[in-house]
């Protein structure tokens, strides 16, 4: 892993300095500039090279959004958004998102020293997987939005994903081939809620099938997405005809909540028949329960390290043993359906 050399780019002079000060704390983390608009960020790049850029959204003249088109189109680099938590800023998100924003952090503008504390704690570690991080174009989902329409025979098992860092874009491009009977589909997101929530109410609207919030007691049936992200509850399985959701609070595991080690190991420890996949992310969860998946004899898929937007989770997980598969983002749809299908 090699270092970040960030530009920080706000329009607020306030905010470049608290910035700057947080990720110059940071562990192998170095702010190597800063620049208050569009126009200066541009000079920076050209003269500093960094190999990370935080952005914030909203700057006078050229909007960090128009700003993060042009850097995807014409000098791809990684790029975490700066924006504020509203319903507004949810939306900008995701188009930060499609857009190839590695991340979007919250900045916490009301928030409680400690609550202050905290949040800006983890900038420093998403900067820097953000520098480490593939940064890629957005092809291939008109495919899989036309593999959709492929008829598909379920064959009782469900199809659970973790992802954190990365997630939303890969999960956009995985879940756009989903057909309307998709098979019981549970996925364990590290995200910011309120983004997660625009998410989930946009994948509705896009998908064929159902998206939901994962709920304490819901059914795991065809045609349903549940995507928990409630960073207060824990989501495992609970077996039976038909297999259930459970919510549980508990103190988070190895630093996650929800744990996708739980989420597996449930689905492990109670025999459900299911297809596991860790996607895109930071840090270790997921790999430990993937394995009790494997070991159990159920199928398990990681996404490729080329095509993971960070690849600390899918590496985890692959050094576990916990992969039988390594699959490559555009083929991990079809091959979740395919492992769910009959034929």
């Amino acid at each position: 892993m090699h270092e970040a050399r960030v530009l920080v780019v706000d329009d607020s002079a306030a905010m470049r300095a608290l910035f700057s000060d947080i990720l110059d704390e940071a562990k192998n983390v170095r702010v190597v500039g800063v620049a208050a608009n569009a126009g200066a960020a541009r000079e920076q790049i050209a003269e500093l090279k960094p190999n990370v850029i935080t952005l914030d959204v909203e700057m006078p003249g050229m909007s960090g959004i128009e700003f993060l088109a042009e850097i995807m189109e014409t000098n791809p680099l990684p790029v975490v958004m700066l924006s504020s938590l509203t319903q507004a800023g949810t939306e900008t998100s995701l188009k930060a998102y499609e857009l190839g924003a590695v991340e979007c952090f919250p900045k916490p503008l009301k928030a409680t020293p400690e609550q202050f504390s905290k949040t800006v704690g983890k900038l420093g570690k998403i900067v820097l997987a953000a520098a480490n991080s593939n940064v890629h174009d957005r092809k291939g989902r008109a495919e899989q939005k036309a593999a959709a329409d492929v008829p598909f025979a379920w064959n009782g098992h469900i199809a659970a994903f973790s992802a954190s860092m990365g997630g939303i874009d890969a999960l956009t491009t995985i879940l756009g081939g989903f057909p309307a009977n998709c098979p019981p589909t549970l996925v364990c997101l590290q995200a910011e809620p309120m983004v997660v929530e625009t998410f989930i109410k946009r994948l509705d609207t896009d998908l064929k099938c159902n998206v939901r919030a994962a709920k304490d007691g819901a059914n795991l049936t065809q045609g349903t997405i549940h995507i928990a992200a409630d960073p207060d509850r824990h989501v495992v399985v609970e077996p039976g005809q038909p297999a259930r959701i459970r919510l549980m609070e508990r103190d988070p595991v190895d630093g996650a909540r929800p744990s996708a080690n739980l989420l597996f190991g449930s689905i492990a420890r109670g025999a459900v028949p299911a297809v596991g996949a860790v996607l895109t992310g930071m840090g270790t969860d997921g790999a430990r329960g993937l394995r009790l998946m494997r070991d159990a004899g159920q199928d398990t898929l990681v996404q490729d390290r080329a095509t993971a937007m960070v690849a600390e989770a899918p590496s985890a997980a692959i050094e576990a043993g916990a992969a039988a598969r390594e699959v490559g983002l555009g083929d991990l749809g079809p091959a979740m359906l395919k492992a769910c299908g009959i034929g």
